[in-house]
């Protein structure tokens, strides 16, 4: 069997600890390989290491390290196809839900190549008499990185890419469920020109995580996980001192006004809904229909589009919509949501529950499911599940509609589907959500716009990627000059005045 490693300090190091996690074949069953889980004598080691890296990468001006980030975005392109290969071997995803996993990444990568200007300061010449002021954006030193498993390639390059675009060291902690690509990372952006210790991955779970929110030397967190985990990440990380961006759970409603385009509002939510398995944060979890007829229509359309939808391992390419969930416990608790949401009076209007895939047995697969008549007491309505599961919630009018969105405690992404533009502005000036899609599903914003969701979907004050990400991985110097001219004034026991 495979036993991975951590990188550090540019060379793959066993782990030490004597602990391992297995790594699945989520869509078999079966271990395919074995990663160490670090100690923090392990994590302390890659620290020591980037704090003495650091300092000589932060001497490279902004424009050759943008450089580095260049020839970065050349190598993931020549090797996306073994990238991608390997990140759906082990996430389960397909070929070209893993493809766009990376490309979104290095779009990232792209802005961040932009760092000579998003560095820049302020100047103002002649504040006061002979006075000139102006700031600079200096890197904070070493910083850390928490990423999820469902997207093993484009998380860690939102963190990292800025960060050492900035000048920062960075040590990223992937989920310990898909680690092979962060690894494969590392090696590239080294080959890029990268000096060894600037970006290191070590690998572990809970022991990891907080010998990170507790290192004394790392400066910065960011994180993307669960809103319980999140709101740990960020209570026990700014007890410490740090800095802390930490990205928690969603459950995202799309709004069906009765002018919408009804075929483009059921290709939206089918896509949205069940790409992916429902593994994603900007899933669509909640579809909200105006009006019992508005309702009506959108089942209609929705049950057969959902009944052809194609299940299987991403070996079978493009014959397939999406593949397994990442482990077994995560179908097990997929599935006994779906139960309760049967139980709390739900109506299963497509069930997924016995499905099966001849040869994959032991896959984690889980069927889509589709369910009409939630309403918002129930436990599929108020928690995010995570898997193939779309609900159904019929708003009587569409204060009713805003209002579901509004009330929820997760408040990362929402979507509306109209005709008018009087509702569509209404609603993006009104909902308290971050991330708002008009007539689009999923509203991710591109690299160069932030990432961000609020309420108990996001816990810190920058988002992730866009100006916020160069903002969060530095800290501003304001200085204030004066050259002597010849001028006596004596000692002042005041604020100078700048007149």
């Amino acid at each position: 069997m495979k036993e991975l490693t951590h990188y550090i300090g540019g060379e793959h190091v066993k782990g030490t600890s004597g602990r391992f996690g297995d790594v699945f074949n989520p869509a078999t069953g079966e271990v395919q390989a074995r990663v160490p889980l670090a100690s923090r004598e392990e994590l302390d080691r890659a620290v020591r290491i980037a704090a003495e890296a650091q300092p000589r990468w932060a001497a490279v001006n902004p424009q050759r390290r943008a450089r580095v980030l260049m020839r970065f975005v050349d190598l993931l392109n020549r090797d996306m196809d073994k990238l991608a290969e390997a990140l759906s071997r082990e996430h389960g995803k397909t070929l070209p839900d893993a493809v766009g996993d990376i490309q979104r990444g290095l779009e990232v990568v792209e802005f961040c190549i932009g760092a000579p200007h998003l560095l820049k300061g302020e100047f103002t010449d002649g504040a006061g008499p002979g006075i000139d002021m102006y700031s600079m954006r200096q890197p904070l030193g070493v910083t850390a990185g928490i990423t999820p498993f469902n997207f093993p390639a484009m998380i860690p390059m939102w963190m990292f890419a800025p960060a050492i675009a900035c000048g920062n060291a960075f040590i990223l902690k992937p989920s310990e469920r898909d680690p092979s690509v962060p690894l494969m990372l590392a090696e590239l952006i080294e080959e890029a020109g990268l000096p060894k210790g600037i970006l290191q991955v070590v690998n572990g779970d809970k022991e990891a995580v907080d010998a990170i929110l507790e290192h004394p030397v790392i400066q910065a967190v960011g994180f993307v996980g669960s809103t319980p985990i999140a709101a740990y990440i960020y209570e026990r990380g700014a007890a410490h001192g740090k800095r802390v961006q930490a990205f928690g759970g969603a459950k995202n409603h799309m709004i069906i006004m009765p002018d919408a385009d009804m075929d483009q509002a059921a290709d939206a939510l089918v896509g949205a809904g069940y790409g992916a398995a429902g593994e994603r944060c900007m899933a669509i979890s909640v579809a909200v229909p105006v009006g019992e007829e508005t309702a009506d229509r959108l089942i209609e359309k929705l049950v057969p589009r959902i009944e052809k939808l194609k299940v299987g391992p991403y070996t079978a390419g493009k014959d397939v919509d999406y593949g397994p969930v990442v482990t077994a416990a995560a179908k097990a608790n997929i599935l006994r949501l779906v139960e309760s949401g049967i139980e709390q009076g739900a109506k299963l209007v497509v069930d997924g529950r016995n499905f099966t895939l001849q040869g994959y047995e032991n896959g984690f697969f889980v069927g889509p499911h589709l369910f009409d008549h939630v309403t918002r007491d129930m436990e599929i309505y108020r928690k995010e599940i995570f898997g193939p599961v779309l609900s159904t919630v019929r708003a009587k009018s569409y204060e009713e509609a805003l209002g579901l969105a509004m009330d929820h405690e997760y408040g990362n992404g929402t979507a509306i589907f109209t005709r008018d533009g009087d509702t569509a502005r209404d609603f993006a000036s009104r909902v308290n959500v971050g991330m708002v899609g008009i007539n689009v599903p999923i509203p991710v914003p591109l690299a160069y716009h932030t990432f961000g969701g609020w309420k108990r979907s996001a816990f810190g004050d920058l988002n992730q990627h866009g100006p916020d990400s160069f903002r969060f991985y530095t800290r501003t110097k304001t200085v204030t000059a004066r050259w002597p001219s010849g001028i006596k004034e004596g000692a002042a026991f005041n604020f100078r005045q700048m007149e």
